[in-house]
Protein backbone atom coordinates (compact mmCIF):
# COMPACT_ATOMS: atom_id res chain seq x y z
CA UNK A 1 0.00 0.00 0.00
CA UNK A 2 3.12 2.35 0.95
CA UNK A 3 4.29 1.73 -2.53
CA UNK A 4 0.94 2.72 -4.45
CA UNK A 5 0.70 5.57 -2.26
CA UNK A 6 4.58 6.62 -3.27
CA UNK A 7 3.75 6.15 -7.14
CA UNK A 8 0.88 7.91 -6.88
CA UNK A 9 2.32 10.86 -5.35
CA UNK A 10 5.09 11.31 -7.91
CA UNK A 11 2.45 10.57 -10.58
CA UNK A 12 0.18 13.15 -9.53
CA UNK A 13 3.14 15.87 -9.50
CA UNK A 14 4.19 14.72 -12.72
CA UNK A 15 0.72 14.39 -13.91
CA UNK A 16 0.46 17.89 -12.63
CA UNK A 17 3.09 19.63 -14.56
CA UNK A 18 2.03 17.35 -17.73
CA UNK A 19 -1.83 18.86 -17.23
CA UNK A 20 -0.68 22.84 -17.23
CA UNK A 21 1.37 21.73 -20.45
CA UNK A 22 -1.26 20.21 -22.03
CA UNK A 23 -3.66 23.12 -20.73
CA UNK A 24 -1.51 25.98 -21.99
CA UNK A 25 -0.78 24.32 -25.11
CA UNK A 26 -4.53 23.41 -25.95
CA UNK A 27 -5.39 26.57 -25.29
CA UNK A 28 -2.94 28.14 -26.98
CA UNK A 29 -3.65 26.73 -30.37
CA UNK A 30 -7.51 26.70 -29.76
CA UNK A 31 -7.98 30.06 -29.02
CA UNK A 32 -4.83 31.77 -30.30
CA UNK A 33 -3.57 30.37 -33.22
CA UNK A 34 -7.32 29.09 -34.24
CA UNK A 35 -7.11 25.14 -34.89
CA UNK A 36 -10.18 23.40 -34.55
CA UNK A 37 -10.71 21.55 -31.04
CA UNK A 38 -9.87 18.61 -30.94
CA UNK A 39 -6.60 19.23 -33.39
CA UNK A 40 -5.30 21.79 -30.80
CA UNK A 41 -6.26 19.00 -27.81
CA UNK A 42 -4.42 16.17 -30.11
CA UNK A 43 -1.07 18.58 -30.20
CA UNK A 44 -1.06 19.38 -26.61
CA UNK A 45 -1.92 15.98 -25.85
CA UNK A 46 1.21 14.94 -27.87
CA UNK A 47 3.89 17.65 -26.25
CA UNK A 48 2.44 16.79 -22.57
CA UNK A 49 2.69 12.83 -23.08
CA UNK A 50 6.55 13.51 -24.31
CA UNK A 51 7.48 15.64 -21.09
CA UNK A 52 5.39 12.56 -18.97
CA UNK A 53 7.31 9.55 -20.17
CA UNK A 54 10.26 11.45 -19.83
CA UNK A 55 8.81 12.17 -16.07
CA UNK A 56 7.20 9.25 -15.19
CA UNK A 57 10.13 6.77 -16.82
CA UNK A 58 12.73 8.94 -14.66
CA UNK A 59 11.17 9.89 -11.86
CA UNK A 60 7.57 8.41 -10.77
CA UNK A 61 8.08 4.73 -12.05
CA UNK A 62 12.18 4.45 -11.74
CA UNK A 63 11.68 2.01 -9.01
CA UNK A 64 10.25 -0.32 -11.04
CA UNK A 65 11.84 -2.91 -13.76
CA UNK A 66 12.60 -1.82 -17.21
CA UNK A 67 11.85 -3.70 -20.13
CA UNK A 68 13.99 -1.81 -23.12
CA UNK A 69 13.06 1.83 -24.22
CA UNK A 70 11.18 0.44 -27.68
CA UNK A 71 8.88 -1.69 -26.00
CA UNK A 72 7.92 0.23 -22.73
CA UNK A 73 7.66 3.78 -25.62
CA UNK A 74 5.57 1.64 -28.12
CA UNK A 75 2.99 0.82 -24.84
CA UNK A 76 3.28 4.19 -23.86
CA UNK A 77 2.45 5.72 -27.33
CA UNK A 78 -0.54 3.09 -27.91
CA UNK A 79 -1.96 3.75 -24.21
CA UNK A 80 -1.65 7.48 -24.22
CA UNK A 81 -3.49 7.73 -27.43
CA UNK A 82 -6.18 5.70 -26.08
CA UNK A 83 -5.67 8.29 -23.15
CA UNK A 84 -6.53 10.76 -26.10
CA UNK A 85 -9.53 8.88 -27.37
CA UNK A 86 -11.05 9.26 -24.15
CA UNK A 87 -10.78 13.00 -23.90
CA UNK A 88 -11.55 13.49 -27.67
CA UNK A 89 -14.54 11.65 -27.07
CA UNK A 90 -15.54 14.07 -24.24
CA UNK A 91 -14.38 17.19 -26.18
CA UNK A 92 -16.19 15.65 -29.48
CA UNK A 93 -19.47 14.91 -27.57
CA UNK A 94 -19.51 18.38 -26.08
CA UNK A 95 -18.67 19.84 -29.18
CA UNK A 96 -20.81 18.45 -31.78
CA UNK A 97 -23.94 16.96 -30.10
CA UNK A 98 -24.64 18.73 -27.21
CA UNK A 99 -22.97 21.91 -29.46
CA UNK A 100 -21.24 23.75 -26.84
CA UNK A 101 -18.97 26.08 -28.68
CA UNK A 102 -16.90 28.38 -26.05
CA UNK A 103 -13.69 28.06 -24.53
CA UNK A 104 -15.49 26.96 -21.03
CA UNK A 105 -17.00 24.10 -22.50
CA UNK A 106 -13.69 23.42 -24.31
CA UNK A 107 -11.62 23.86 -21.14
CA UNK A 108 -14.48 21.58 -18.94
CA UNK A 109 -15.04 18.69 -21.52
CA UNK A 110 -11.41 18.71 -23.36
CA UNK A 111 -9.26 19.96 -20.44
CA UNK A 112 -10.70 18.40 -16.88
CA UNK A 113 -13.53 15.58 -17.67
CA UNK A 114 -11.87 13.99 -20.61
CA UNK A 115 -8.24 14.27 -19.30
CA UNK A 116 -9.23 13.13 -15.83
CA UNK A 117 -10.94 10.09 -17.07
CA UNK A 118 -7.93 10.01 -19.55
CA UNK A 119 -5.52 10.15 -16.37
CA UNK A 120 -7.13 7.19 -14.78
CA UNK A 121 -7.04 5.22 -16.70
CA UNK A 122 -3.28 5.61 -17.92
CA UNK A 123 -1.97 4.95 -14.31
CA UNK A 124 -4.08 1.70 -14.01
CA UNK A 125 -2.34 1.19 -17.92
CA UNK A 126 0.93 2.47 -17.08
CA UNK A 127 1.42 0.29 -14.30
CA UNK A 128 -0.09 -2.69 -15.94
CA UNK A 129 1.38 -2.87 -19.10
CA UNK A 130 4.64 -0.29 -19.09
CA UNK A 131 6.41 0.43 -16.17
CA UNK A 132 6.52 -3.25 -14.72
CA UNK A 133 6.85 -4.56 -11.26
CA UNK A 134 10.34 -5.99 -10.83
CA UNK A 135 8.47 -9.90 -10.33
CA UNK A 136 7.00 -9.77 -13.63
CA UNK A 137 8.81 -12.39 -15.99
CA UNK A 138 9.75 -9.46 -18.47
CA UNK A 139 11.33 -7.49 -15.77
CA UNK A 140 15.19 -6.97 -16.54
CA UNK A 141 17.60 -3.83 -15.46
CA UNK A 142 19.50 -2.52 -18.42
CA UNK A 143 23.12 -2.56 -17.57
CA UNK A 144 24.69 -0.87 -21.36
CA UNK A 145 23.56 0.88 -23.57
CA UNK A 146 22.33 -1.84 -25.75
CA UNK A 147 19.86 -4.52 -25.37
CA UNK A 148 21.91 -7.52 -25.13
CA UNK A 149 23.41 -6.60 -21.53
CA UNK A 150 20.34 -7.52 -19.27
CA UNK A 151 20.00 -9.50 -16.19
CA UNK A 152 16.92 -10.27 -13.95
CA UNK A 153 16.14 -7.93 -10.76
CA UNK A 154 16.35 -9.45 -7.60
CA UNK A 155 12.93 -10.09 -5.90
CA UNK A 156 13.39 -7.62 -3.45
CA UNK A 157 14.29 -4.45 -5.48
CA UNK A 158 12.01 -2.24 -6.49
CA UNK A 159 10.39 -2.08 -3.30
CA UNK A 160 9.97 1.48 -1.11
Amino acid sequence: MQVLIHEMGKFGLVGGVCYAIDFLVSNLCHTLLGMGPLSAKTVSTVVAATFSYIGNRQWSFNHRARTGLRREYTLFVILNTVGLLIALGCLGFARYVLDLRGVLAFNLFGNVIGTGLGTVFRFWAYKKWVFLHPDHPKAVVNTGADQENHRPIPEHAGRL
